[in-house]
């Protein structure tokens, strides 16, 4: 199928966009295109006015300090995954990045592009969440910042007005002592998983002190759950039977035509068990 009509705007600044956005409620802003576009061409959407922004200045960063990763709204999933300060400061990011999908999608997709598009099933908005982050927007009326956990309010829908652009997505620093992990279930390499899971794990003096797991492709919004009462200070065989008991608890595991509710739920349990452990690991030598 082919995309139903729609109108073009390639503005130059920034402000040019945000003022594209505004003259029509039915506007998206097109940046890497490898969510939106098959959606189009499917007619899953039928934006009136597409934004393009790929000409816009100083978008494409990709920097890691003490604080954290920023990226930019027009850094290639590739150009994040090839940073090696990335994986210094937040490895989790690069972890996740590994996974998404194909290296030509990865050389074209955008990270800021996939966080905002709000899929559950993707990879980056999950982090995004159990990371603490936020994302920087510009509209009308300024600046703003929205963290992660106010990101996101329904299947494929983010808390964006439609006349704002996100221009840049943080990912705070791993603190010492913490380790992280992820893993996820695809029928195929570079389909989207059945389910995925990742956990940070905070560890000091040999004990346990705070773990959380983040999942996709489970519940029709990224779930993040806190799992450090489950744990109980310990990473061995019944804690670990306990914190994907507790995990499944605060999911809503959904069937579709790539996997049944239950199928998912035995790969919460499974995953969870695998992430907290290979975390813990990952703490232990920080």
């Amino acid at each position: 199928m082919k995309p139903t009509a729609f109108d073009y705007a390639r503005p130059e600044t920034l402000e040019e966009a945000v003022q594209a956005l505004g003259s029509h409620p039915d506007s998206k802003v097109l940046a890497g295109g490898q969510s939106l576009v098959p959606l189009m061409s499917m007619r899953l959407a039928a934006p009136a006015l597409l934004v393009d922004i790929n000409g816009l200045p100083d978008l494409d960063h990709v920097t890691a300090d003490a604080s954290g990763v920023r990226i930019g709204a027009l850094a290639r999933h590739a150009d994040v995954l090839a940073s090696p300060d990335v994986r210094r400061v937040q490895p989790l990011v690069s972890l996740a990045l590994a996974n998404v999908a194909h290296p030509t999608i990865r050389n074209r997709g955008t990270t800021v592009g996939s966080i905002v598009h709000a899929d559950a099933a993707a990879e980056m908005p999950m982090v995004l969440q159990l990371l603490d982050g936020s994302v920087d927007v510009v509209g009308p009326a300024g600046r703003r910042t929205i963290a992660a956990a106010d990101l996101y309010v329904g299947p494929l829908e983010s808390s964006l007005a439609h006349d704002e652009v996100a221009v840049e997505a943080f990912f705070p620093a791993l603190p010492a002592g913490s380790g992280v992990a992820f893993e996820e279930i695809s029928r195929r390499h570079g389909d989207y998983a059945m389910c995925g899971v990742a956990a940070v794990v905070a560890v000091e003096d040999g004990r346990v002190v705070s773990a959380r797991a983040g999942y996709l492709s489970v519940s029709d919004v990224p779930v993040v759950v806190d799992l450090t009462e489950a744990l109980a200070g310990a990473v061995d065989e019944p804690a670990l039977a306990r914190a994907a008991e507790a995990a499944l608890a605060q999911l809503e595991p959904e069937t579709d035509i790539h996997a049944s509710a239950a199928y998912r739920a035995h790969l919460v349990t499974v995953l969870t068990a695998r992430v907290l452990t290979a975390a813990h690991d990952h703490a232990r030598e920080e």
